[in-house]
């Protein structure tokens, strides 16, 4: 149940991002990048 409570808090955070990133492509970008990293990428950026 715990890790049913940390996915949501996970995407609700993300979904403030997006809003918060008020179009700015870039951080746009990152926000994506952050979520579907690249296979030969870590993702470290927490």
């Amino acid at each position: 149940m715990k890790n049913d409570t940390d996915q949501t808090s996970a995407g609700l955070n993300q979904i403030m991002e997006i809003i918060n990133a008020k179009g700015d492509e870039g951080e746009l970008r990152q926000i994506v990048e952050r979520a579907n990293p690249h296979p030969d990428q870590k993702n470290d950026q927490k």
